[in-house]
């Protein structure tokens, strides 16, 4: 019991050090430590007409414009076969295909895949990553999670942790992350078990830390980055900022499960590699004539850091 009492003092203590609020660091000051750091913000996206042109918007009016915070603001199109890149390029962004990037090495589905992709057409010292799906969007969502890669040099990556309604009611949104990533969290990797949103899509590192990490193509992505960078840079690199409330769209429950598979088998990797068994997830639909199977296939790929990737190099070098 000594052992994990020992680890719950270090959560708390890193609760009590790294983890605050957006209104903790207003934003005059953040803008006095940018300094020469560059802030690249980047939205993975994949038919998100509806909400992505509002999120560019505000990015550019009040990080971009009113205030000289972000540098750099890419959308990365997935392939969405609705207005996607139209209404982010006519809010400001840049706007870059998907299957564009590295194309000596074909795109595999999923937003890991796009993260990874996205430091090759990108240049900030900070990454910053955000949802295309947000709703209610505030600037607090990127000024918050950069502001303390800005302002304080031990910290190398910072996740944005929020109230996440469902269906109007508080605090019952993320269910797969309490029913799956919190208890691999607190069971394998207790020191992290203080994030209060280990799976969120919103969070900002240094680029000297995502070019050293593997990226899951799939949605193991957001933990599979959070239990390597704890190896890297160790508990008190990683932060967590308060704020506020994030609404977004819902997935089913069948979606929830093929993420489940993905996030469990990126877990799997990281406590024992080894071969995969049987990489399919079977669900199941009532159809006309009873219960009718479905299988999908379980994300089981992960790109190499982006740093070995020859091109990255010769980018970083020119």
């Amino acid at each position: 019991m000594g052992r994990w009492a020992n680890v719950l003092d270090e959560v708390e203590r890193w609760l009590s050090r790294r983890s605050w609020s957006a209104a903790d660091r207003p934003l005059p000051g953040i803008l006095a430590a940018k300094r020469g750091t560059t802030v690249s913000v980047v939205l993975p996206a994949l038919n998100e007409e509806s909400t992505v042109g509002a999120i560019v918007s505000v990015i550019r009016r009040e990080l971009m414009e009113a205030v000289p915070l972000v540098d750099e603001l890419v959308v990365i199109d997935s392939g969405s076969t609705d207005r996607t890149a139209e209404r982010a390029a006519a809010a400001g962004a840049r706007v870059v295909h998907r299957d564009a990037i590295l194309p000596r090495m074909p795109a595999l589905p999923g937003k890991g895949e796009v993260l990874w992709r996205s430091l090759m057409v990108t240049s900030g010292d900070i990454v910053c990553y955000v949802d295309a799906d947000l709703e209610e969007f505030s600037a607090d969502f990127v000024s918050g999670i950069v502001g303390p890669l800005l302002t304080d040099p031990g910290v190398s990556l910072v996740k944005a942790m929020y109230d996440r309604p469902l269906a109007g009611a508080p605090g019952q949104g993320g269910r797969v992350t309490e029913l799956v990533a919190r208890p691999l969290l607190n069971l394998h990797w207790p020191q992290l078990a203080g994030f209060v949103q280990p799976l969120g899509g919103e969070y900002a590192a240094r680029r000297s830390l995502l070019e050293r990490l593997p990226f899951p193509v799939g949605y193991g992505v957001e933990l599979g980055l959070l239990v390597d960078a704890l190896h890297l840079v160790g508990l008190d690199g990683l932060a967590q900022v308060d704020v506020g409330r994030r609404v977004h769209r819902h997935q089913d429950g069948q979606a929830l499960g093929r993420m489940a598979a993905a996030i469990y088998r990126t877990a799997q990797l990281r406590l024992k590699p080894g071969h995969l068994v049987r990489p399919a997830l079977t669900q199941f639909e009532r159809g006309a004539d009873g219960f009718v199977p479905r299988t999908h296939a379980v994300d089981t790929e992960e790109r190499p850091p982006m740093r070995e990737i020859p091109e990255y190099a010769a980018r970083r070098a020119a």
